[in-house]
């Protein structure tokens, strides 16, 4: 998807010049800076998923906690885009490079990350790694996983009770496990305050090679023929192909609900009214986070997860005017969720 293609002879002189320089380019964008005028005791690295920063969401969640690394805790950075069509050596050859050139800790973000994490991390057994999204069993690997479908149920409440058709849609990116944990706890949600309520289900890629969560225009078509069904709330959990489900839910002047990234904060000014709410997806805490505990040395290894409890998943209440008429019974079912009254399912 994005640019640059690594070939042998441009990777080992691309392999030189990182471990020489430490922050040259290799691969999509960067930031490579360092916070100003501290000393500096780590290098961080950043790899992205599919849809790279500018996404408005996943990946823009992520940028944002290294943009608080860089900020709070005086580290230089470097982030590094994924690219069209690649393949998993591809990012294999993207984390060893970071690693060979001093990067320490690296976060890889995204489950499309898990087969190079495991492959990479026994490579370099003292580099600390952390992997969004999937669960790596290795000693010097933190896993950063999120409750989605808790955050999800409240979105799904905040439709129904917000529709006026009793017909609320979903939009997928790739029909995947992951973005399945969004379908279950959004239509669970909606159909706790009102079990007569149809959603509508659609994936923009039934495959699981990351077309679905780059291709706005999949996600406006399949947004306009839900409105077409009835639907006047759409929640997107589907990254970039999200700005077209937006775009199609504003044109039409029907709710649309973001995901990850507050998106009413991101939307352009005219469609920034129809943005309901969003799914909160603390993937700029959890990256934060783990490069403290790297930092201040309490580190460990294994699954971390980010739930309603502690804040790690949430929703937004940025569109104020929106939201207010419903917010005390987001509230209430959010309490009901920590308190263990509220199972909420990750499985469709």
């Amino acid at each position: 998807m994005r640019r640059n293609r690594f070939v042998t002879m441009a990777a080992a002189v691309c392999t030189a010049a990182l471990v020489t320089a430490g922050a040259a380019a290799c691969g999509g964008s960067e930031s490579g800076s360092s916070g100003g005028g501290g000393e500096k005791t780590l290098k961080v690295g950043l790899a992205y998923d599919i849809g790279g920063r500018g996404d408005k969401s996943f990946n823009d969640s992520a940028y944002a906690g290294l943009q608080r690394v860089e900020k709070e805790l005086n580290l230089e950075i470097k982030d590094l885009e994924a690219k069209d069509g690649e393949t998993n050596a591809d990012k294999v050859q993207r984390l060893d490079l970071l690693a060979k050139s001093g990067y320490n800790p690296i976060i890889a973000v995204g489950f499309v990350y898990t087969e190079a994490v495991t492959e990479v991390s026994k490579r370099h057994p003292d580099v600390k790694f952390g992997i969004v999204d999937s669960l790596v069993e290795s000693p010097n690997v933190s896993s950063l996983l999120f409750a989605e479908h808790e955050a999800s149920y409240l979105v799904g409440a905040a439709a129904a009770l917000k529709s006026k058709t009793d017909t609320i849609g979903f939009v997928g990116g790739d029909h995947v496990p992951l973005i399945e944990k969004f379908e279950a706890g959004y239509m669970a949600g909606a159909k706790k305050v009102n079990p007569d309520i149809e959603v509508k289900v659609k994936y923009a890629n039934e495959g699981s090679d990351g077309k679905g969560f780059k291709d706005p225009t999949s996600g406006k078509t399949i947004a306009q023929g839900q409105i077409d069904e009835g639907a006047d709330v759409i929640y997107h959990a589907s990254g970039l192909t999200g700005v077209g489900v937006i775009e199609a839910a504003a044109a039409k002047k029907k709710w649309a609900i973001g995901v990850d990234s507050d998106q009413y904060l991101t939307a352009p000014a005219d469609q920034k009214p129809y943005v309901l709410t969003s799914a909160l997806k603390r993937v700029d805490t959890a990256v934060f986070d783990f490069v403290k505990s790297v930092s201040d040395g309490t580190v460990k290894g294994g699954p971390t997860t980010f739930d309603l409890k502690n804040d790690g998943v949430g929703y937004s209440t940025a569109n104020k005017e929106a939201i207010k008429d419903v917010q005390a019974r987001l509230d209430e079912l959010k309490k009901q969720i920590i308190d263990g009254e509220i199972k909420v399912p990750d499985k469709p």
